[in-house]
């Protein structure tokens, strides 16, 4: 247990050691958070912290008697530290906790005490350790995987939250509708009989490509998994091979997409680049023949 904290410790430390130190310009501004305002003061306080928390991970992975000492110390000067801030009304701004970007709230402090009890914990021999030796490498080895594997998984986790938010941005983008571009909205089609219409078909969707558009291609799987819905009727119109239909419908470019009611009436249109800017197409129509439908 001894070992598996120290190891956790070190780790610790090490990571905030190395996160100040590789923006060590922004790290030491943030130290006016807790009254430093001189910068030379700033630098040379932020490296002797970095100096310290080096040692201090070093000491504990060695199982050095001082090391978690002066951890507990360390964390209790940090949580001291912090509540001052927090007391004068400087919370919400950069910590330089964990580097560059950290923020100032009531868990860094109470986050820095449970870290300097832990270390209070380790140092007074109150935990059993491991013999000397092979075991001890081997719950060394086992914790840091163990911290590791913690460590992914928060990765994960904010990389996940990035795709997401990353997706909703560009769903959010909806296809480029021009009103002087493509036909006209509210208009008969009378191309829209080459659409293979079927007797659940609620919407028509045509897709406009050519064999020189380079997108096209890249959007070929998100045309077939529109195509693969039993409610849509798809139909994609080439350039050369179906030049009438692209006349008729004023297309300006691919990849371009219509959308109409099983009568052929248009009710959206728009150059889209992804997926969800040509199911934006559909939703558009959907949503403008429900509007008419409740307007009649």
């Amino acid at each position: 247990m001894k070992t598996c904290l120290d190891t956790w410790l070190a780790l610790l430390v090490l990571v905030a050691a190395v996160a100040k130190a590789r923006r060590p310009g922004g790290a030491s501004a943030e130290l006016t958070t807790y009254g430093v305002h001189s910068r030379l003061l700033q630098s040379s306080l932020l490296w002797s912290v970095i100096v310290v928390e080096l040692g201090v991970s070093v000491a504990l992975i060695a199982s050095l008697t001082w090391g978690a000492t002066v951890a507990a110390a360390l964390f209790g000067v940090f949580a001291i530290a912090a509540t001052g801030a927090l007391l004068a009304g400087r919370g919400g701004r950069p910590c330089a906790c964990l580097g560059s970007g950290s923020r100032l709230s009531w868990w860094t402090p109470l986050r820095s005490g449970l870290l300097a009890l832990t270390a209070v914990a380790v140092s007074s021999g109150w935990l059993p350790d491991v013999p000397a030796g092979y075991p001890r490498w081997l719950t060394v080895g086992l914790a840091a995987c163990a911290a590791a594997v913690v460590a992914l998984g928060l990765a994960v986790l904010a990389l996940a939250r990035e795709v997401g938010v990353l997706r909703l941005g560009i769903a959010s983008q909806g296809a480029l509708e021009i009103a002087d571009e493509g036909p006209v909205l509210g208009s008969s089609q009378p191309w829209a009989v080459a659409l293979p219409w079927h007797s659940s078909s609620l919407v028509g969707l045509a897709i406009f490509t050519s064999d020189g558009c380079p997108i096209c291609h890249q959007l070929l799987p998100a045309v077939r998994h529109v195509a693969a819905d039993p409610l849509l009727a798809v139909a994609i119109f080439d350039e050369e091979t179906d030049a009438a239909v692209w006349t008729e419908a004023a297309v300006p470019g691919s990849p371009y997409a219509v959308a109409l009611e099983a009568d052929g009436i248009a009710r959206a249109k728009g150059t889209f680049n992804s997926l969800p800017q040509l199911e934006s197409i559909i939703a558009a129509a959907r949503s403008r023949s429900r509007e008419i439908t409740l307007a009649v």
